[in-house]
């Protein structure tokens, strides 16, 4: 028989979770001297610009990892079919404005979006995935 934990147990570790830790790395000066530029321009801290890069990284990251299994699987022969292509900027049927409510980055151009700067989101064919575009971007597409 499993007991289940009372509420307040439960909130102790998301409180745990959501405490953030402190990372430090060496970087040259140049780099150092780029990401206080970027993120002044940006309007974030550095501290803030770092954790978004590397979020952003992580998922790339991710996505090539499964891409690489999925080319050595069917190199091997062993997969049957091919999996549906993931939806891609062609595939947007239009374009919303938006403020946003967290950091994004621009899936055209890759810019970095700070939270509360206006962009615009995208729904494609699909229905199941969405895009966040710079107004940049949108200023391009309506020339």
């Amino acid at each position: 028989m499993t007991r289940k934990k009372p509420p307040e147990d439960e909130s102790d570790e998301d409180d745990v979770e959501k405490k953030e830790r402190v990372i430090h790395t060496r970087v040259p000066e140049s780099l150092e001297n780029q990401l206080r530029v970027r993120a002044e321009e940006l309007g974030v801290s550095v501290s803030n610009l770092v954790r978004n890069v590397l979020n952003r990284t992580f998922g790339l990251v991710d996505g090539v990892v499964a891409d690489s299994q999925a080319v050595a699987k069917a190199a091997r022969g062993t997969v049957k079919r091919a999996p549906p292509p993931a939806p891609s900027l062609d595939d947007v049927l239009g374009w919303q404005p938006l403020v946003l409510g967290k950091n994004a980055v621009c899936s055209r151009c890759n810019a970095l979006l700070p939270k509360g700067s206006d962009a615009a989101t995208g729904v494609s064919e699909a229905g199941d995935t969405r895009f966040v575009i710079c107004t940049d971007c949108v200023a391009q597409l309506r020339a």
